[in-house]
């Protein structure tokens, strides 16, 4: 699915509610980055951190990733609470992952 800039602000709005829950630092979500070519960057000013996004063109995931990302980032978060975050903040948006299967074949040598 290719991201939308009505995706884009749903998202935003949810990782933000999400953050202030945690005590976080809520960026500002824009689109898109002021950089040519730059899928995402992130400005810090007095006050905030302001996180742009490239959506055009772009796959829906990978737009996410990188909000997901600039939410790790302004908040200078680091494994585990930095890994920890990234997955609550997939969940929050949707996204659920299923376990690996138990019976795996073993490899061939």
């Amino acid at each position: 699915m290719e991201a939308t800039t009505v995706h884009f602000a749903t998202a935003a709005r949810t990782l933000g509610r999400e953050a202030r829950t945690r005590g976080l630092v809520v960026p500002g979500f824009r689109c898109p980055p002021r950089i040519v070519g730059a899928d995402r960057s992130i400005r810090r000013f007095d006050g905030g951190v302001t996180v742009a996004v490239r959506v055009k063109g772009r796959p829906w995931v990978a737009v996410l990733a990188d909000m997901i990302e600039g939410l790790v980032v302004a908040n200078q978060l680091t494994p585990p609470l930095a890994d920890r975050l990234r997955g609550e903040m997939w969940l929050a948006l949707g996204f659920t992952c299923d376990a690996l299967p138990t019976d795996r074949p073993s490899q061939v040598a």
